[in-house]
């Protein structure tokens, strides 16, 4: 099923007997007319959940505690926690009740353990300052779903939300709370705030890499979290970051029998092998990825890198074998032509092949 079509009519049928049961005289069959209008089969997730929000507008009392309404029928029809296709709520306060700061953000902190809120804060944090020491204090709650949105929702690039420059230019503010967690009981809780320095590390790799360097050895599950937080550091083949693991730039290591196949048609798997050895006892820690630059349309190639393993190998020889699916994805669109691949160990790059795309 694609994401967007949770927004199903068996959803809003279900939502319109939720609000004929919350607001007085509730006019389902003009509410479901609104909804299924000429543009709802081609609007997308964050389309649908907006136009839901906006439909509902029209329905709803003045008053944002309704929402609550909402989700208390809800739970008493079963459905606890963390449901997706909800976050037309937030988006609800977000769009319409941003000048009452005060009784939002507690209809918020309510709803965040039924459906994520990180979108909807995003507006507040963006209008006002004080905002932010709301997070700070949703840090230390003692429910995990708050504590999450305290992390999740100051993300200064959370993917389909908007944006939040000044987290890119100083993202000090943010670091606070990502103090408070570093150590937090929950992975959910943990992951969020690794996706979060994940995201600073793109704009400030030497403030993740400090704190990555203070974070790392305390104990397991925070060594865990900050491996996931240098990802993209990693990928990048920083080579502090790289270090910090123990993956140094290795010159003893070689690479012999480079082996790619030469030509692919779309919607078929690339197959290429390679060793790596050394003169020494053993090859050590390596981090082994390659790297594809994809003919674009303007005849540019754009590299993207993909992780092979990680590992200390014992012996003095290893054998790769590796393949790559060119299957139609939605993601991407393959353009024929002449592509790149790249082999690489700790971060730099050891050797390069060319292959040709078919249609």
């Amino acid at each position: 099923m694609i994401l967007k079509d949770i927004y199903s009519k068996d959803f809003y049928q279900i939502l319109s007997q939720v609000l004929s049961s919350v607001i007085p005289d509730f006019n389902k069959e003009k509410f479901i007319k609104l909804i299924f209008n000429s543009e709802f089969k081609d609007l997308e997730l964050k389309q649908r959940m907006n136009h839901t929000a906006n439909v509902l507008r029209q329905f709803m009392p003045d008053d944002v505690n309704y929402v609550l309404k909402i989700v208390a029928k809800y739970q008493q029809l079963g459905i606890k926690e963390e449901v997706v296709e909800f976050m037309f709520l937030p988006e609800y306060i977000a769009n319409f009740y941003l000048e009452d700061y005060e009784k939002s953000i507690v209809v918020l902190e309510k709803i965040t353990e039924f459906t994520s809120c990180e979108f909807a804060v995003r507006a507040f944090i963006k209008k006002y300052p004080q905002m932010m020491e709301q997070m700070k204090k949703w840090s230390l709650s003692s429910n995990q779903h708050i504590r999450r949105l305290a992390s999740e929702g100051c993300r200064p690039r959370l993917p389909w939300a908007i944006a939040l420059p000044q987290f890119k230019n100083n993202p000090q503010a943010v670091l606070s709370i990502l103090e408070n967690l570093k150590n937090d009981e929950s992975e959910y809780v943990r992951r969020s705030v690794a996706n979060n320095l994940n995201d600073i590390s793109k704009d400030n790799p030497n403030i993740v890499f400090k704190i990555a360097k203070n974070w790392l050895g305390n104990n397991e599950r925070t060594d865990k979290l900050v491996k996931h937080a240098c990802r993209s550091l990693l990928k990048n083949g920083n080579q502090q970051a790289l270090a910090l693991f123990g993956f140094v730039a290795s010159k003893h290591i070689k690479i012999q029998n480079f082996n790619l196949q030469k030509y692919v048609n779309i919607g078929d798997k690339l197959c290429f092998s390679f060793e790596i050895q050394t003169q020494q006892q053993k090859l050590g820690k390596c981090r082994l990825e390659y790297k594809i630059g994809f003919m674009k349309a303007n005849n540019q190639l754009s590299n993207k890198v993909f992780k092979i393993s990680e590992s200390d190998i014992q012996s003095n020889f290893k054998l790769v074998k590796k393949n790559h699916s060119f299957k139609i994805i939605t993601t991407r669109k393959y353009y024929a032509g002449k592509h790149s691949l790249t082999i690489i160990i700790n971060g730099i790059e050891v050797k390069k092949g060319f292959f040709e795309l078919r249609q």
